[in-house]
Formats: structure tokens, sequence, C-alpha cells
């Protein structure tokens, strides 16, 4: 006794894979044509993604490094900076 249901899904997530992997390889074939018909457009393409990616890059580490600075002149000890005069009261309640 076997159901139909299980073989059905199977059938159609393997369908959809294959379907998916037929896309990508002809997408992949024609982007390949085109770089091959288009370089100079493509490469121009690329160094201006490359470009805006390194700016998004430097800015992210710009970032990083401000916090850290941050981080840093709060975990020292000078009282006269954010927190100083911070006090923790802690009730003990052992009943």
């Amino acid at each position: 006794m076997s159901f139909g249901f299980y073989k059905n899904a199977l059938s159609q997530a393997t369908r959809g894979v294959a379907t998916m992997i037929f896309v990508a390889g002809l997408a992949l074939i024609g982007f390949g044509f085109l770089i091959y018909l288009l370089p100079r457009v493509f490469a121009t393409i690329a160094a201006i993604v490359f470009f805006v990616v390194g700016i998004g890059c430097l800015s992210t580490a710009f970032k990083i490094f401000w916090a850290q600075r941050k981080i840093d002149k709060i975990a020292s000890d000078d009282p006269g900076y954010y927190g100083g005069d911070i006090e923790v009261h802690i009730k003990e309640d052992f009943d």
C-alpha cells in the first residue's frame, strides 16, 4: 500500500529544482554572450559596482572605529565622562 501524495510531491519538487537550474543556465549563457559582445560596457558597470561597494566598506569601517572609540571612552575610568556618577544599588532580600 503506497500513497501517491508523497510520490507526486517529490516529483514536483524535483521538477521545480530542474526548472530553476535550467533557467539559471540560460541566464548565465545569456550574460556570458552579452559580456562577450559588449565587454567595455560590462567592465564599466563592474568598475562602478566595485567603487560603490568600496565606499560602503569604508563607511562601515569608519562607523565601527567610531563606535569602538566611544566604547573605549565609556570603559575607561574617567569620572568626567558619560555615566561616571552612576551608582548601582542591590537590594538583598533573602527571605
